[in-house]
């Protein structure tokens, strides 16, 4: 599946038309309570990563937040 992840194209064989936004996160290895996602313009509710499907050219975006601080 090819996707456009933060601005780069990136192809992924490890995924098919019934993954999900949470797979895809789980492939790369990111913890869920540290990202936002949004597909396509759209901001993707932590609650519906399981069930929010990717389709091939879609464009994600992910912030990973980070803690720290004086």
């Amino acid at each position: 599946m090819q996707l456009l992840i933060n601005g780069q194209p990136r192809t992924f064989t490890e995924l098919t038309q019934s993954s999900s936004v949470l797979d895809l996160l789980t492939l790369l290895g990111l913890k869920g309570d540290r990202v936002a996602l949004e597909r396509n313009a759209d901001i993707v509710p932590r609650s519906s990563w399981a069930d929010t499907r990717l389709a091939e050219n879609d464009k994600i975006e992910i912030v990973h937040f980070v803690g720290g601080g004086c």
